[in-house]
C-alpha cells in the first residue's frame, strides 16, 4: 500500500509545538504549548530585557564576529569531537549523506559524510546544494519585520487590509500568522492538496490556489486562542510582502537578504524543479510510490507548493552566514527589531516571529520530501550549528512516521538532520533537547 504522508512536514513542522503522526520538525521550532497564545510584545515595543528562552538578549544583539569565525581554526580536540559525533548519529539517522558545519568564535568547521547518489557512488561535498524547506519562514518573517520597522505595516495590522476572504480576517493579524495562533488551517493537511501532490509531484502549484484550500477550511479556531503550526499562514505572509512592495516574492529576497548578506549560493526556484549544480539527490518515503525497501528519489519534485513557506535552496556557506544573521539580527534587522523577535517566544521554549527557540538557541528546521535542514544558533555562546540531509526519513521507535524496512527500533524517533544536530549540540557542550518524534 503506498504510503501517504500528510506534508505538514513541509518545512519542519515544530516537534515541541505540535507532535502529530507526521509531525518533523526537527528540533525546533520548538516547544509552545499547542494551547496557549503567543505573549509578545507590541511591534513597536523597545523592550530588550532577557528573556526565559534567550537569556541575554543585547548581549546577543551586540556580539560582533571575532576574526577567527570565519577561518577553518576549531581546536583539534573540538573537532575531533564534532566529528566523532557526526559519525556515529549519521550510522543511526536514515540519510545517505549529510553536511555539517559549525561557526563560533573560535573558527569554522565543516565536513561531508556519506553518499550525495547513492546510484553512482558520488560523496556528499561541502558546498552542494540541498532544499532548505521551512529555513524559509525565517526568511519571510525577516521581511515581514523589515517592513514594520520602515512603518510600512504593523505586525498587529489585520491580514484583511492585504487579503481578503480569510475568514476572521479583521481580527487575524499579521503577528498571529507569524506565530501561528492565527486559527488559519493549513492546506498540507488537506486532502485536496495531498491526493494532487502525491499523484503528481512534478506539478506547479499557485500560491493562491494552495491558500483557497487553506481558508476553506478554516478557522480550526478563534484568533490568538492556540498555536497550530499551518504554512497557510506563511503564504498569507508572502501575498502580503507582495503587495507592500509591489515585487515578485523571489526578487524581494534577493534584495533584502541574500544580496545584503552575500547569500550568492541561496536560490529562490521560483516554479522551477532545478537545483544549482552540486547539488544532493534526495529521497523520501513520502508519496504514491515509495515503500520501506524502496525510497522514492524526490530530488526533482517541483518545490512551488512550499511558497513562503518552504521554497528556498542553499549550502553550507550561506546558511552558516544566515544562521547568524538571523539569531543576531546583524545586516538584516535594527537592534530594537531584532529584540522583540528574541522576546516573542511564549516562554522557556516556544515559536515566535517565524523562528522557534529552545534554551537559547534559536531557528528553524526545515522538511521537504527528500531533504531535512536544522539550522541554528546559540545565543549562549555565538555558535551557528547547520545540518543539510539528502533524506526526509525518520528513524528509531517511530510509531507514525514510515521508517525503513531494517531500521533498528531501539532509538528515540528522530528525522536525519535534527538526529545529527543534537549530537554536535552535545559535543559543544550545549546539549539541544527536542521532543521525539511521533
Amino acid at each position: 500500500m503506498p504510503h501517504r504522508t500528510i506534508l505538514t512536514r513541509l518545512a519542519g513542522r515544530p516537534a515541541a509545538l505540535a507532535l502529530t503522526s507526521v509531525a518533523l520538525v526537527a528540533a525546533a521550532t520548538c516547544g509552545a504549548s499547542a494551547t496557549a497564545s503567543t505573549s509578545v510584545p507590541s511591534s513597536g515595543s523597545t523592550s530588550a530585557g532577557d528573556h526565559p528562552c534567550v537569556p541575554h538578549v543585547y548581549k546577543t544583539i551586540k556580539a560582533r564576529p571575532t576574526p577567527r569565525m570565519t577561518r577553518p581554526d576549531l581546536p583539534h580536540r573540538l573537532v575531533a569531537r564534532l566529528d566523532a559525533a557526526a559519525r556515529a548519529s549519521l550510522r543511526q539517522a536514515s540519510t545517505p549523506g549529510a553536511i555539517v558545519g559549525v561557526r563560533s568564535p573560535q573558527g569554522t568547521w565543516t565536513r561531508a559524510y556519506g553518499l550525495a547518489n547513492p546510484a553512482t557512488h558520488l560523496p556528499m561535498r561541502v558546498g552542494m546544494h540541498t532544499r532548505v524547506g521551512s529555513v524559509t519562514k525565517t526568511f519571510t518573517g525577516t521581511v515581514i519585520l523589515q517592513l514594520a520597522q520602515e512603518h510600512r505595516l504593523s505586525l498587529d495590522d489585520p491580514i484583511s487590509t492585504y487579503v481578503r476572504g480569510v475568514p476572521n480576517g479583521h481580527r487575524v493579524t499579521l503577528r498571529m500568522l507569524a506565530n501561528m495562533t492565527s486559527g488559519v488551517a493549513s492546506y498540507t493537511t488537506n486532502q485536496a492538496f495531498t491526493d494532487i501532490y502525491f499523484a503528481h509531484p512534478h506539478r506547479v502549484f499557485d500560491a493562491d490556489d494552495l491558500i483557497a484550500i487553506g481558508l476553506a477550511a478554516s478557522p480550526i479556531f478563534a484568533p490568538g486562542a492556540q498555536f497550530d503550526y499551518s504554512n497557510t499562514n506563511t503564504l498569507l505572509l508572502g501575498k502580503v510582502i507582495e503587495k507592500v512592495t509591489g515585487e515578485r516574492l523571489g526578487r524581494v529576497f534577493r534584495q533584502r537578504v541574500f544580496r545584503p548578506l552575500g547569500l550568492d549560493e541561496t536560490v529562490w526556484p521560483g516554479r522551477s524543479a532545478a537545483l544549482p549544480w552540486p547539488y544532493a539527490q534526495g529521497f523520501t518515503l513520502q508519496g504514491d510510490t515509495a515503500t520501506p525497501d524502496h525510497p522514492s528519489n524526490a530530488t526533482q519534485w517541483n518545490p512551488s507548493w512550499g511558497g513562503a513557506a518552504g521554497e528556498i535552496i542553499s549550502n553550507m556557506s550561506d546558511l552558516l552566514t544566515y544562521g547568524r544573521a538571523l539569531g543576531t539580527g546583524q545586516g538584516l534587522l535594527r537592534p530594537v527589531t531584532q529584540a522583540e523577535r528574541l522576546r516573542s517566544f511564549p516562554g522557556e521554549a516556544g515559536y515566535g516571529i517565524a523562528m522557534g527557540c529552545v534554551d537559547g538557541w534559536v531557528g528553524h528546521t526545515g522538511e521537504l520530501p527528500g531533504y531535512n535542514t536544522s539550522l541554528f544558533y546559540d545565543t549562549t555562546t555565538d555558535t551557528t550549528v547547520v545540518v543539510q540531509a539528502n533524506s526526509d526519513i525518520a528513524s528509531g521507535d517511530c510509531p507514525v512516521s514510515s521508517t525503513l524496512s531494517d531500521d533498528p527500533r531501539t532509538l528515540v524517533c528522530s528525522a536525519p538532520a535534527t538526529r545529527i544536530f543534537v549530537a554536535l549540540s552535545t559535543a559543544l557542550g550545549h546539549t539541544f533537547t527536542p521532543p521525539p518524534l511521533q
